[in-house]
């Protein structure tokens, strides 16, 4: 009997791995490959093996600035590589988009980059900043190809040549599973009950949750019947997290509602009449996807990633980045909105989702990359 071919994807976050990938790779797996998923050992690793995954945990710290450990992570992905001998290796966000690709290299394995979003690299200015462009610009020589998620990202790393435009590829997204997401329930509320906020992402202050907050103070002192919720993980070591203190005193001071993490965020959109993420910039936002396609109206910021799902005005609002006074007024409309426009924009989201996101697509070409490779 033929071993199997093997198909190898590394990411900083096993989570990542599994919420973001996880129809990709149950594709795969079903079409007879041994897949393979490289990344930090979470709550999520036995998920993925449930999935028919083979697991390997390698720390790899996403603020670690120490190039004896980004030189050790490089070697034990190198190693690693060469033992498991993958047809192609896939490499997602910073780290291994970098040490994965010269690994790969080294390994004389052939890889893809896929750029998942700009973060705090092109956010901020300085030093660090410097150095991660630099070694972009030295690693995405390597990959066969480059994937972005969208065409501002493209152009923000052709512009500053740290990859060659030839090597580029504009993906819709990472995909959405429509069967997954989809409409649980129809909200309708008495003139009594709360209307609901949400927002959904990791706790950082990129995330634009800052701003969020500024609006719910705002909207706190004019409507009585509004909740404000956060959802996400916290406590992340990423360079723009916010103290969980900061979180726990915004929900003392009674302004947002912190829900803490959860596996499965289908309840939380069915149960939200709105979800907003005012991020300063994404690749394309999974969050707004989902609640796309369970048909909630969305507000988000005007930015590449987030401006590629939300249409103003037809399945949501569009509202300025860093600027809480924008957002608060977008937010407010949205209050006023009677509740049968509300669910005109909802079933325009996910009419777009299914027009543009749907994750078969993605999967196809997934497939079509690999099979060139043989």
């Amino acid at each position: 009997m033929a071993a199997r071919e093997k198909i190898l994807f590394c990411g900083n976050s096993a989570w990542a791995m599994y919420q973001f990938r996880r129809g990709v790779m149950e594709a795969l797996i079903a079409d007879g490959y041994e897949v393979h998923v490289v990344a930090p050992a979470d709550g999520n690793s036995s998920a993925l093996e449930e999935l028919g995954c083979i697991f390997h945990a390698v720390p790899m710290s996403p603020q670690g600035h120490n190039p004896l450990e980004d030189l050790r992570l490089v070697l034990v992905l190198s190693a690693l590589y060469r033992r498991v001998g993958p047809k192609v290796i896939f490499h997602y966000t910073i780290k291994p988009n970098i040490y994965g690709s010269v690994a790969a290299w080294l390994a004389r394995a052939k890889s893809i980059a896929i750029t998942t979003g700009l973060g705090y690299v092109f956010l901020n200015v300085g030093l660090v900043s410097r150095v991660s462009k630099l070694l972009y610009r030295i690693a995405l020589r390597f990959p066969q190809a480059v994937w972005f998620l969208n065409h501002e990202d493209r152009g923000a790393f052709v512009s500053r040549k740290l990859v060659d435009s030839s090597k580029c590829v504009v993906l819709p997204g990472e995909g959405i599973d429509l069967t997954y997401f989809r409409q649980l329930s129809d909200i309708t509320r008495g003139p009594s009950e709360c209307f609901t906020f949400l927002l959904i992402a990791r706790m950082l202050w990129d995330k634009g949750i800052g701003e969020y907050v500024d609006a719910a103070r705002q909207l706190g002192e004019r409507y009585r019947n509004v909740r404000f919720l956060l959802l996400g993980p916290g406590g992340s070591a990423n360079p723009s997290a916010i103290p969980i203190e900061q979180i726990h005193r915004w929900q003392e001071d009674g302004v947002v509602e912190y829900l803490g993490e959860a596996a499965d965020v289908r309840p939380a959109i069915a149960a939200a009449d709105c979800i907003v993420l005012p991020s300063y910039r994404e690749g394309v936002p999974r969050v707004l996807l989902e609640a796309a396609a369970m048909e909630r109206p969305v507000i988000a910021t005007d930015v590449p990633g987030c401006k590629d799902i939300v249409d103003h005005g037809v399945n949501g609002y569009l509202c300025a980045e860093r600027n809480a006074d924008d957002l608060t007024s977008k937010m407010e409309a949205m209050l006023q909105l009677g509740a049968s426009t509300r669910r005109e924009m909802g079933r325009a989201g996910r009419a777009k989702v299914q027009r543009e996101f749907d994750e078969k697509k993605v999967v196809a070409h997934y497939r079509s990359v690999i099979q060139a490779f043989a």
